[in-house]
């Protein structure tokens, strides 16, 4: 099933603007709350009017702003996972499922689709039980049985995790993954968790401040994220202004130093962003003296060679399982943020290094 959105919604001061395509895959929306995720699914679903544009489902037309058309969400053939699941709480997981059937008459038909649904979602067991006696991670089950209780042409999750319990999320991602992945028609994951859309998603669209143009394969994103706001969004810790100084050279002057890339910069060039877990540590003899002063400037504006440079130690930070170094370049402005380094804990250097570099390949360009 394709589907192709392209409208603009305002609420107050508030302006939605999102188009993007998308055909049988599962597509993650990744943004901070409040940045318009749920407000773009329930203008597909139809719960929401858009001001303008169009919603086109399969070749159906579900809204044009132009055309005054504007079906009635029972009418769009879409399935809505809602945060809260929206099970009803006097009813049984039988009657929760069977509301998903209302144009289904025949009842043998009716529970030939629930014991098979019941299997799929590995409900068998529970079908006299009702919401308050059952788990987070079944009556999001139960949810999703009902949605596919009616054929739906695409399914849209709104943040399907944020009613359980941390301990439970990973399992029940796997569970819901695998599930979406024989559904073979269009699903939309609305989530503000990177992990949920680098594991559930093969798309990612970045939504900030109402805005999201397209959308990429979910590996390329976190890659190469191409703008502030995508790097900030998938987690990338170091980010500041940059000057593209040649085709593979960009100034930092609040770090004070020059960086290699390998990927050709563009004019309009605005930042540069390295994430924490590419680091590594050097031993104060990282290239000739020719290489060291390729580049023109003072000795903090010099490139090295694998972007190696001076740093001193400015403090640590424990996780669990990982520990976080934080670094400053010898010739960082003051008052800067210090560089963030994350290692495994079993990594973690004897002694603090008194150089460290990054690849050119995980030197990101950014632009606005």
């Amino acid at each position: 099933m394709s589907l192709v959105v392209d409208i603009k919604k305002k609420i107050g001061s508030f302006s939605l603007d999102v188009s993007f395509e998308t055909q049988n895959e599962i597509v993650a929306i990744l943004g901070a709350s409040g940045c318009g995720k749920s407000m773009t699914l329930k203008c597909i679903a139809g719960i929401e009017k858009s001001d303008s544009g169009r919603i086109v489902l399969d070749g159906r037309v579900l809204y044009d702003s132009e055309k005054g058309i504007c079906l009635p969400p029972q009418k769009r053939k879409v399935g809505y996972l809602f945060q809260n699941y929206a099970l009803f709480p006097n009813m049984t997981v039988r009657g929760n499922i069977f509301c998903g059937m209302h144009n289904q008459k025949d009842r043998q038909e009716k529970e030939k689709k629930l014991k098979a649904l019941l299997a799929l979602l590995k409900l068998e067991g529970l079908e006299d039980r009702k919401p308050a006696e059952l788990s987070g991670g079944q009556q999001q089950r139960t949810a999703i049985a009902r949605i596919l209780a009616s054929e739906p042409e695409i399914l849209m999750l709104d943040e399907p995790f944020s009613a359980l319990d941390a301990h439970l999320r990973d399992s029940l991602k796997i569970e819901l993954r695998d599930l979406l992945r024989t559904y073979g028609k269009t699903v939309l994951l609305v989530t503000h968790s990177r992990d949920e859309a680098y594991n559930m998603s093969v798309k990612l669209g970045i939504m900030a401040d109402g805005r999201m143009q397209g959308t990429r394969e979910v590996k390329s994103v976190f890659a190469d994220p191409e703008t502030i706001q995508a790097a900030v969004i998938t987690g990338c810790k170091n980010i500041a202004a940059a000057r593209r100084i040649g085709p593979f050279e960009a100034e930092v002057p609040e770090w004070g130093i020059t960086l290699r890339t390998s990927r050709e910069l563009k004019e309009g060039l605005a930042a540069i962003g390295i994430r924490a877990h590419y680091f590594r540590p050097g031993n104060g003899r990282s290239g000739s003296e020719e290489e060291n002063t390729r580049s023109q400037g003072t000795p903090e504006l010099r490139t090295r060679q694998g972007n190696f440079f001076p740093v001193t130690f400015a403090g640590e930070m424990e996780e669990p399982f990982e520990t976080i170094l934080q670094f400053r370049y010898t010739g960082q402005a003051e008052g800067s943020p210090s560089i963030w380094w994350r290692l495994p804990k079993d990594k973690k250097p004897r002694e603090f290094p008194t150089e460290i570099g990054i690849a050119p390949v995980n030197v990101l360009p950014l632009y606005e």
